[in-house]
């Protein structure tokens, strides 16, 4: 039998490591909690060992292999990890080492060229990130005027799909009589893909410019579409500045509800199941807003999938698995379609642009008829006799 190659232990990746995380892998003490719980045991024969990369990033191994790309930084094993190890941020952080020795997957460098050039990470030109608002009159941002702003990401700006969401929250926040005005084609990038796939310090430099230009147009109060472009405003960048209060449209149409400036007079008659997008849910505890603002709308029957809340599936999109290829019978969104067909539900709501796309695509894989993927703020739309089929 031959002998597993040698593994050579690097100090000065140890250090890089140690530096870069502040020790954050150290409290590890190697349970085996995070790879038992991590999602992809569900799909694959052989599971995505995270213990085994923590304990070769403790030691200072250099060489993680394909491997490390997988985490879609859902924050489940975080959420069952005894000692409380930030999971995700040690991913990003060994993917950071990738990106300095050159070892990253094909085709990532171009999604950060894109952004580096295009100002977004879907290879569009940017002077066409305002197109998806064509015939909507919408103002440019004047603090002066606006009580918000509406912070679009790239995704909703270029994605077809994404970009019915977004018309979609106009037409909810104008019946709400709320003034708000966009960035248009100023709009900056949010850098959540470049941090995602884990480049440092190029997320340091876009962020860095990004509140730049949102301080210089004087924005303090924001509502963002997509709940990734919400955690990295709220989580990654009050180190940069501390004045962004960003919210995300669930939360903010909460609170409209709540204060009786957004009625919805239309009954919609839909048995709905809520997926929990993951940066929404775990990673920022936001699972009550949007299923208040579904359990708001009359006709709307709200039930729960197996998995729900805390304890939700990922759809596989996240920590920059948007970016990569996952092959057919390993995607979570699989699995968690067949949770929703369960429910009897006809409607599978979620509230971000890249699970809308994960669960679509698995629907039609999966040949599924007679259940719909809808954002939270399309079923509202049609409470306000907007947007009815």
């Amino acid at each position: 039998m031959n002998a597993p190659p040698a593994r050579v232990m690097d100090d000065e990746l140890w250090d890089r490591f140690v530096e870069i995380t502040g020790g954050a892998a150290a409290p590890c003490y190697q349970c085996g909690v995070c790879t038992a719980t991590c999602p992809w045991g569900l799909v694959r024969q052989e599971p995505f060992s995270v213990r085994a990369l923590i304990r070769e990033a403790q030691l200072g191994l250099a060489g993680t292999g394909d491997s490390l790309w997988l985490c879609t930084a859902c924050a489940q094993c975080e959420a069952t990890c005894p000692r409380q190890v930030p999971v995700a941020a040690i991913m990003r952080a060994l993917r950071s080492l990738s990106w300095e020795q050159r070892e990253t997957l094909k085709g990532l460098p171009s999604v950060l060229w894109s952004v580096y050039w295009n100002n977004n990470p879907w290879s569009q030109p940017p002077s066409q990130r305002s197109g998806w608002a064509q015939g909507l009159d919408l103002p440019a941002y004047d603090p002066e005027l606006h009580e918000i702003l509406l912070y679009i990401g790239c995704t909703a700006s270029y994605d077809r799909r994404a970009q019915r969401i977004a018309r979609s929250l106009v037409k909810v926040l104008r019946a709400a009589r709320v003034s708000f005005g966009i960035l248009g084609d100023d709009e900056p990038c949010c850098g959540e893909a470049v941090l995602s796939l884990g480049h440092r310090d190029y997320f340091h430099e876009l962020s860095q410019n990004t509140a730049g230009i949102l301080h210089e147009r004087g924005v303090h109060d924001f509502v963002t579409i997509s709940p990734h472009a919400y955690d990295v405003f709220e989580n990654h960048y009050p180190q940069i500045d501390g004045s962004f209060h960003p919210m995300h449209y669930t939360e903010y149409l909460s609170e409209l509800i709540t204060t009786e400036r957004l009625h919805l007079p239309i009954q919609v008659d839909q048995r709905v199941t809520f997926h929990d997008p993951c940066l929404l849910g775990r990673r920022n505890g936001l699972y009550d807003a949007p299923r208040q603002v579904l359990s708001s709308i009359t006709g709307v029957t709200l039930v729960e999938m197996e998995h729900h809340g805390a304890d939700a599936l990922c759809c596989g999109g996240g920590g920059g698995r948007m970016w990569m290829e996952t092959p057919a019978g390993e995607r979570f969104a699989d699995l968690r379609v067949r949770e929703a067909a369960a429910t009897a539900a006809a409607t599978i709501a979620t509230a971000c642009s890249f699970c809308i796309a994960c669960l679509e695509d698995s629907l039609r894989s999966q040949k599924m008829q007679g259940v719909e993927v809808m954002d939270v703020v399309e079923i509202v739309a049609r409470a306000l006799g907007s947007d009815r089929r």
